[in-house]
């Protein structure tokens, strides 16, 4: 079915030796029914070819509600429209066919308009045209898929260069080695991935000394024997081509598994950088024939230039075909100014190269106005054609590949000529990203929070399965509500905080997403607004300031842990909205008591912070840790303030409430508290 996730489908083909071999870099996520809306492509291109060359079949729904199916040679059934559109599309193709020759580009990449050029195969198959329709002609129900066998054997060899130029002038003798791959990272690719957390130790175990790009180059197959030697034979090249030694190996899973993890988040990577400044995607997968790929990325890193930006480069060099996102600010007019003279200037290129706008993720509302520059008036009229015999009514996804708006339309931008943050003073410190609203805007609406096969982003969703307590709708209702884009009030309302509500602090996001975003911090600074306006509960009080009142509540344990009888759960429920089903921590009488000192008196000192939750509730656990330190042979000091017996606290149980301003008054004891150990 569409839905089904890219992972998922190889998850359950694996233990079959099979696999869907279009292997997109978001397939953690991407569904089977949107590879074949947009005709994916994936790394191994090169091997395997595009989603339309290995889907044979699609059940659809057409506009007026009929249920079809789709696939190769004439229809058997006489009854529907099938036989009637597929009688059109036959007689089209043959009209058309001689501008057709004349106009498709010849490139190993071109997903461009609707696949007219495969009506002409021996067994037609109008699933071909269905394929790459970017939802304008039939609701996808299900798709007959072409399943390939799981290579037994795969080794990589990441090649290193001096200068992108050079890169990209070895592309051709590399291909020539016959591998399933061939994949680019730049510059600015490595270098924010290897100040990402996430990847900074991945980078390490493949990136030696200092690169300008890298060509990431996979060969698979049934021979190991003829893997290594093909290994081999890159090494010799890179010899040949000037580059001795500049090839590093990975034959072991594990490292072929964290260099493609890199290849596969580079679109995250670039767009982790902060500022206004962002890499933007509209003349991205551009192909040109490989013969013309390094002058075409010269060319084009003169027009980023004469504009006053840099463009970011990586993906698929085995077929000319370089995912490359100049840096605009479209908050700006002189940049959306840019937007336009960029890509006019750009695809210029590509059609004097013969080359295709669109290598691997469809027109849509950037590329579709660019149809008949590149093919003509009557392809793009054919293309007319083809949508009105499948949708004469115009209902499915208008604006796309037929009819088009101007790709510069501000009402269809993420900023739109009236984007403006409303002004609010921050409790946290955003400066970093250049303000709360910044920081909101990393999300790029990737989707990788919506992934099931690894991690734990994010647990809330994992649960719920909705998109309001997802990383990405989170980060979108406080970015619409700070820039004035839902109701005045939407930043404090009940609404966001439902929102927020189910986050439960666990940082997964901030090291798991690609761009960084950060929600358990975004909601402490969400709170603090909202206990502005609405003040705080009697739930949200107790949990606040518990290690205010914790050295009463120990002294009485037998009181205090009456919360946890069966009797008084009810009414916690109903009085605090705490969960019935769950038990409470208790509440100890033997607590962690801090002294100033404990032996042995000689040693190196050890500063041990004892915490509320510790010292009242689990006091073993610091017991432990002093005696452990203890039998190393150091002094353990658990500090207290000298103002007051109430122990310290870090502050979290008021930043969990949204009360940054109580969170603050106890970081400051703690550096008082703290100052004198480091005077020492």
């Amino acid at each position: 079915e569409p839905g089904l996730v890219l992972d998922r489908l190889n998850d359950f083909l694996e233990p079959h030796g099979l696999f869907f071999p279009v292997d997109v870099s978001t397939s953690s996520r991407a569904t089977i029914g949107g590879m074949a809306g947009n005709n994916s492509v994936g790394a191994r291109s090169i091997r395997y070819g595009h989603m339309v060359d290995n889907v044979s079949g699609i059940d659809a729904v057409l506009a007026d509600g009929e249920c079809v199916h789709f696939h190769s040679g004439t229809p058997s059934v006489t009854e529907g429209r099938l036989p009637d559109l597929f009688a059109r599309m036959q007689a089209l193709y043959a009209r058309e066919r001689e501008e057709i020759d004349k106009r498709f580009p010849r490139v190993a990449r071109n997903v461009a308009g609707y696949n007219l050029n495969r009506l002409g195969r021996t067994d037609s198959n109008l699933a071909d045209l269905l394929v790459g329709s970017e939802g304008t002609l039939a609701w996808f129900q299900t798709l007959d898929l072409d399943l390939q066998p799981i290579p037994p054997h795969k080794l990589v060899g990441v090649c290193h260069f001096p200068t992108f130029a050079a890169a990209m002038e070895s592309v051709q003798a590399i291909v020539a080695l016959d591998p399933t791959a061939v994949e680019l990272i730049d510059r600015t690719v490595i270098d924010l991935a290897q100040e990402n957390v996430e990847f900074s130790t991945a980078m390490d175990s493949f990136v030696r000394g200092d690169p300008a790009a890298l060509l990431i180059v996979e060969f698979a197959g049934e021979d190991r024997g003829d893997q290594l030697r093909r290994l081999k034979s890159l090494e010799e090249v890179m010899g040949d081509l000037g580059y001795p030694g500049s090839v590093v190996r990975a034959e072991e899973p594990a490292l072929q598994r964290a260099i493609w993890s890199v290849r596969k988040a580079a679109l995250n990577i670039v767009m982790s950088m902060k500022g206004d400044g962002k890499p933007i995607s509209f003349v991205e997968d551009c192909a040109v024939p490989l013969g013309n790929l390094a002058e075409y990325t010269a060319r084009l890193t003169e027009v980023f230039s004469k504009h006053g930006t840099t463009g970011t480069w990586y993906a698929h060099a085995s077929v000319g075909c370089l995912h490359v996102r100049p840096v605009l600010n479209l908050k700006e007019d002189a940049d959306v100014a840019k937007l336009r003279s960029i890509a006019e200037e750009a695809h210029q290129l590509v059609r004097e190269f013969k080359g295709s706008h669109s290598g691997e993720h469809g027109d849509g509302l950037v590329r579709s106005e660019f149809l008949e520059p590149m093919l003509g008036s009557r392809i793009t009229k054919a293309f007319g054609e083809v949508k009105q015999s499948f949708d004469p009514d115009g209902r499915f996804n208008p604006g796309k590949i037929v009819d088009p708006p101007r790709m510069d339309d501000r009402s269809l931008l993420r900023f739109p000529a009236h984007y403006e943050p409303t002004q609010h003073e921050d409790a946290l410190d955003w400066s970093a990203w250049g303000g709360f609203y910044r920081a909101t805007e990393m999300c790029n609406n990737n989707g990788a929070c919506r992934k099931f096969d690894s991690g734990v982003m994010c647990p809330s969703f994992r649960v719920t399965r909705d998109e309001q307590h997802l990383t990405r709708g989170r980060a979108n209702a406080l970015r619409l509500a700070l820039t004035g884009q839902l109701e005045s009030d939407a930043l404090t309302s009940p609404e966001m905080y439902r929102t927020l509500e189910l986050c439960v602090s666990c940082k997964a996001c901030k090291r798991e997403c690609p761009t960084g975003v950060d929600i358990s911090r975004m909601k402490i600074e969400f709170l603090n607004r909202y206990r502005m306006r609405w003040g705080l509960g009697l739930r949200d009080r107790l949990i606040a300031y518990l290690p205010r009142y914790a050295p009463l509540a120990a002294r009485m344990p037998w009181l205090s842990n009456m919360h946890n009888s069966a009797l008084f759960r009810v009414w916690r429920r109903r009085l605090l909205g705490f969960a019935t089903q769950r038990t409470m921590p208790a509440w100890r009488r033997d607590v962690f008591d801090s002294v100033s000192v404990h032996t042995p008196a000689e040693g190196p000192e050890v500063v041990l912070f004892a915490d509320t939750f510790n010292r009242y509730f689990e006091p073993e656990n610091l017991r432990a840790a002093v005696h452990v330190l203890e039998a190393m042979g150091y002094q353990v000091s658990t500090p207290m303030p000298a103002d007051t017996p109430r122990p310290l606290c870090c502050g979290r149980t008021f930043l969990s409430s949204g009360l940054v301003g109580e969170a603050r008054k106890e970081g400051q004891r703690v550096l008082d508290t703290l100052m004198p150990y480091v005077e020492r």
